[in-house]
């Protein structure tokens, strides 16, 4: 069993939402929500300092294909970042196909009461632990944790 933790990353237009696992990389905890700025590699500097500072030995990034699979617009942008991040960061960098975790993260707020102000500010963390705890559960059985396609 691997020792080190797996950061995710949630990449949004306005928000990243970061996730982090535990050091058995069995439970993804929402983490943190970062505001991107215009400064795209500042943005990133944060990103790699949350994955030192929680001793991340890998980082999954989530892609937003299209729900037929395909990729779009976002996910060709998103697969543009990734490519940007995978030369920012001093630990492996795998892809996970994100398809509606938003949705599900959505989904878990609205049951748990939040007010829509505090919806706003969680979002992206609990998306990005969405994201982080399907891929730490897809390695866990043994399949490729990189294989972002249906």
């Amino acid at each position: 069993m691997t020792s080190a933790r797996a950061l995710g990353i949630d990449l949004g237009s306005k928000r990243i939402g970061v996730a982090i696992s535990n050091t058995d990389r069995t439970v993804a905890t929402p983490l943190q929500t970062v505001q991107r700025s215009r400064d795209t590699a500042a943005t990133h500097r944060v990103l790699v300092e949350l994955a030192v500072e929680w001793e991340a030995g890998l980082v999954v990034i989530g892609v937003p294909y299209s729900l037929d699979g395909s990729v779009g617009p976002s996910a060709s942008g998103v697969l543009v970042e990734i490519e940007e991040l995978r030369a920012t960061f001093a630990v492996p960098v795998e892809t996970y196909d994100e398809r509606l975790t938003t949705v599900t993260a959505q989904r878990s707020i609205q049951e748990m009461g939040l007010a829509p102000s505090a919806r706003r500010d969680v979002v992206d963390q609990i998306a990005a632990a969405v994201l982080l705890q399907g891929w730490l559960d897809h390695s866990r059985n043994d399949t490729a944790p990189s294989q972002d396609r249906p």
